[in-house]
């Protein structure tokens, strides 16, 4: 069954030269509550500077743009080409003001709409395998 939904944003990221910010928009700000207890969140944004209708019928890649890695499915990769252009991040919170998250950084555009925020919580019992490639620095890395 073929179904659609609907997204609404609930801020933007804003970057600059000074750094990298998450307005939420007011209708939101209550969400913010208890935040500033966490160091890190996870943010989903929209790949809207992205969108392509070609560019979402790729399903795989060569992961970080690298050939020599392997062709890889996209849903194992972090690439920026999907069907859905979801994005997810983890950042580092550097200060909460108001409507305002400051964070380190993000591997957004200036102006992706946030479509989530979620607090990060580390699990203590984590045990991961990861492709050899994941662990390969490139210049796109």
């Amino acid at each position: 069954m073929t179904r659609s939904f609907s997204i609404n944003p609930i801020g933007v990221i804003h970057k600059d030269d000074g750094g990298a910010r998450i307005e939420v928009f007011d209708a939101y700000v209550d969400g913010l509550l208890g935040l500033e207890g966490f160091s890190h969140i996870h943010v989903l944004y929209w790949f809207d500077q992205n969108d392509a209708p070609e560019k979402r019928k790729i399903l795989q890649v060569h992961p970080r743009k690298d050939p020599r890695n392997p062709l890889t499915g996209v849903f194992a990769t972090h690439s920026p080409r999907r069907p859905n252009l979801i994005a997810l991040t983890r950042c580092k919170i550097t200060a909460i003001a108001d409507n305002i998250i400051t964070i380190e950084d993000i591997d957004a555009y200036d102006g992706s709409p946030v479509i989530d925020i979620k607090c990060y919580i580390p699990h203590e019992d984590e045990d991961v395998r990861l492709p050899d490639w994941v662990g390969r620095e490139t210049e796109d890395s």
